[in-house]
């Protein structure tokens, strides 16, 4: 008997369905000389401090470190898990050969080789390994099944994480909850976590810090058109002033017109941190309710594989994309274009080598029924994603119109949009009106204007504030998890980043998911706020291992090469063990006997308050001093605009007999 193991039972009853295994038993399917059940995610975890000796079961500095001279597995203690792996058992224990139908990641081959680990089978198994759960990629993967030993790097990098967030999780937590905690609040400390935390302490601090200043903007209005001063901002009010007066009643010239094309490719398929990023700017979704849509959908047979870091696909895709189009229904007008020629093949999308055991996440072509509003969304940015990549360039003209007036520069752009190409299939859905509104007002289109022509113009100065950088948001938090804290815009910059990146695509939303539930950090419509207790934290870890973005990024990279069979997991874990020693001693030698104050809902809800309270003031501050008239047409002749005298504000005409006046 060949016995199958899934890692859900719904996966296991659509691979049992395909192989004619249909006939339902206690736990598993059954037929065609196949027998398929399943897990539900982790069966098995690694064993707990106590599982070691009862020694540790007290949390005592005395104890630490905690470094079990061998790892070990045990079931959850879970009545449901007991009675599955039962069943697992006895069919391992019978079975000719076993199928690990695990979900073709890391992860998933860590859950089921425990599991077997656990059940010690002596048949050979082999691994069904597959990027979608269409019929036709099922069917395929079975005649296609590799010996599982292929993936033994893939598990040891899975099992090095597994014990490397052991050993300096429950080490830190312990160390830092006794050391610096208070009773019945522990401290979650974890080699992802905290870098991510110390990611937004570290932002919050720079706004905190952050002291606002005033600048004024010369600009003026020539044509319906507004141009702007080259020489930038001014700092001081009076420079401003004097340069207003300087243009004011002269007559405005052109001195160039500039135009130049440029041409915008369209944006790469995505992998699922970018998929998370969008859906979290354009539908506030979090990060893990995205990754659990997609993984419904995955399941659902309408996308492929979800927790993939590439946005390539293999070469070998190439040839079915042509269906995959014809299987979006409702896209129809978007794909015909397409499908009435041979399509484009490029390496911004088709690269083998940019690709190792699954491809970005594009639709498999199946229709899309009974979606949710949710699921829609989801649905929609990924199907037009993979139908845009395959148009063209979006083609733009830059116009830029340089002037002056008397010796001060002027200059005012412009984008016309010559050949919208890919911007077609973004415009086209419902999902993405918020973003082209947005690429709306960037397409300025300027009047024709022509070098030397002159005329009047309205001057104005306008009073500005320096602004603190932004909070984080989750879409803009995964960004700098992705890139080990760095904000990165380039696209190509960024790709090249992520194998120094924070946590995996997959594990990232529960990264977030684990701060809030810690009240290391609360939201604020979208922003990501630092709690008094988060902030402390931070503050008082002070190896910077335990905090250092750049430095998990390397961590990461070593979990990677294990993965490609390129670093030594014995060697990963020495290190960790002995990085581990060395932070436990750096902590005990501290005497300062600070503690971090657990900051109750009552006393943040006071301190949410008091900081909004701040905040409007500073916002009416800075309105008050905004209301200088400066700049502001002339209430008495409608012509001039006001500047400033050296006793009252007045009328830019007073030569012409304006006599509007306004004490200071």
């Amino acid at each position: 008997m060949i016995v199958c193991i899934a890692e859900k039972p719904s996966v296991a009853k659509d691979i049992a369905r395909i192989i004619g295994a249909t006939s339902s038993r206690g736990g598993y399917m059954e037929g065609n000389g196949y027998q398929v059940t399943w897990t539900f995610g982790h069966l098995c975890e690694l064993k707990m401090p106590e599982d070691y000796t009862q020694q540790w079961r007290s949390w005592a500095l005395s104890s630490l470190p905690m470094i079990p001279p061998r790892f070990g597995i045990k079931l959850k203690d879970d009545d449901g898990v007991k009675r599955q792996f039962a069943v697992i058992e006895q069919l391992m224990k019978h079975a000719d050969t076993i199928i690990n139908c695990g979900d073709a990641g890391q992860e998933g081959e860590l859950i089921q080789r425990w599991v077997m680990q656990k059940a010690q089978p002596t048949c050979p198994v082999k691994r069904l390994w597959i990027s979608s759960m269409t019929d036709e990629a099922i069917r395929e993967g079975f005649s296609q099944l590799k010996e599982q030993s292929q993936y033994d790097s893939l598990y040891m990098a899975g099992l090095s994480r597994a014990i490397g967030d052991w050993l300096l999780g429950i080490n830190a937590t312990r160390l830092y909850s006794i050391k610096y905690g208070q009773p019945g609040h522990p401290l979650s400390i974890g080699r992802v976590q905290t870098p991510t935390l110390a990611i937004i302490v570290q932002r919050q601090k720079e706004i905190d810090e952050f002291k606002s200043e005033p600048y004024w903007v010369l600009s003026t209005i020539y044509r319906e058109t507004t141009f702007t001063a080259t020489k930038g901002k001014f700092l001081k009010k009076e420079d401003g002033e004097k340069a207003f007066e300087t243009i004011t009643g002269k007559p405005f010239v052109i001195d160039s017109v500039q135009q130049k094309e440029g041409k915008e490719q369209p944006p790469r398929l995505y992998d699922l941190t970018s998929l998370q990023v969008d859906c979290n700017r354009k539908f506030g979704m979090s990060a893990e309710t995205t990754l659990n849509i997609i993984q419904g959908l995955y399941e659902r047979k309408l996308t492929t594989y979800p927790r993939v870091d590439t946005q390539f696909l293999s070469d070998d895709i190439y040839p079915k994309c042509p269906n995959i189009l014809k299987g979006l229904k409702g896209y129809e007008q978007l794909t015909a274009p397409l499908l009435s020629k041979k399509l484009p093949k490029t390496k911004r999308v088709f690269d083998s080598s940019k690709v190792t055991d699954h491809h970005a996440i594009i639709p498999t072509g199946v229709p899309a029924n009974y979606l949710t509003d949710m699921e829609r969304n989801v649905y929609n940015l990924i199907a037009c994603r993979f139908i845009a990549v395959f148009y063209p360039d979006c083609t733009f003209a830059t116009t830029t119109v340089m002037g002056h007036v008397d010796e001060v520069e002027m200059k005012a752009t412009g984008k016309q949009i010559l050949k919208p190409g890919w911007h077609t299939v973004e415009k086209y859905t419902a999902t993405a009106k918020a973003e082209t509104k947005d690429d709306a007002e960037k397409e300025v289109t300027l009047p024709e204007f022509t070098e030397g022509e002159s005329g009047e113009h309205q001057p104005t100065l306008t009073e500005k504030w320096t602004t603190p950088p932004k909070y984080y948001t989750e879409a803009t938090l995964l960004r700098a998890m992705e890139t080990a804290g760095r904000m990165v815009d380039d696209e190509e910059l960024r790709a090249a980043m992520k194998e120094n990146g924070i946590g995996r695509p997959s594990t990232r939303a529960a990264i977030i998911e684990t701060l809030f539930k810690r009240r290391y950090i609360k939201k604020e419509r979208k922003n990501l706020i630092a709690t008094p207790t988060g902030i402390g934290l931070i503050n008082t870890i002070n190896v910077e291992l335990l905090k250092s973005p750049e430095l998990t990024g390397i961590w990461e990279k070593k979990l990677r090469d294990i993965e490609a069979d390129k670093y030594d997991p014995a060697q990963f874990i020495n290190e960790l063990k002995q990085q581990i020693t060395e932070i436990v001693n750096n902590v005990l030698r501290d005497n300062s006997n600070q503690k971090i104050h657990i900051v109750s809902d009552e006393e943040l809800k006071k301190r949410i308050v008091k900081k909004k309270a701040e905040t409007k003031k500073t916002e009416k501050q800075k309105a008050t001093a905004a209301e200088s008239p400066v700049g502001k047409p002339c209430p008495l002749c409608g012509q001039g605009v006001i500047i400033k005298g050296k006793t009252a504000y007045g009328c830019s005409r007073w030569r012409e007999g304006c006599n509007y006046r306004l004490p200071f």
